[in-house]
């Protein structure tokens, strides 16, 4: 039987660490087919991602895949990373932390080749009704 890695049990280490310690854990991914991010926050392959509990719901830092739900410029995204992906994980505050070896991840397990998406499909029909105005704003400008 093969020896299972370290590396998702060093993640969950650190970032247990930052949280106890009132740090903000930073996970820098490689980005690669089977990682499920807002592409327009990915930059030169990589994306650095806020995966505090404050940051983020439904954390699940499993041995092979990390998935959780966070908000880009308001919007809710399902984010899914596998841990094969994960370039280090650091404290925000003190740069303190670890990097690791970036090796080729395994596609998703759950049903087909591809990770679940993190918006709809681009075939989907439009749900919202048609002659739907945007609501307007709840929020006031304060002088």
């Amino acid at each position: 039987m093969q020896e299972s890695s370290t590396k998702p049990y060093l993640i969950r280490a650190l970032h247990e660490w930052c949280t106890d310690n009132g740090y903000t854990p930073y996970l820098v991914v490689t980005v690669d087919a089977n990682t499920v991010v807002p592409p327009a926050h990915v930059h030169d392959g990589q994306i650095t991602l806020n995966i505090s509990h404050l940051a983020t719901n439904r954390l699940t830092l499993g041995n092979d895949y990390i998935e959780f739900e966070s908000r880009f410029n308001g919007a809710v995204e399902h984010l899914f990373v596998p841990v094969a992906a994960v370039s280090a994980l650091y404290a925000r505050e003190t740069g303190a932390g670890m990097g690791f070896e970036v090796v080729p991840s395994q596609a998703y397990p759950g049903g087909g080749d591809a990770p679940p998406s993190s918006g709809p499909a681009p075939d989907a029909p439009d749900t919202k009704p048609a002659g739907d105005a945007p609501k307007p704003s709840h929020l006031k400008i304060v002088k």
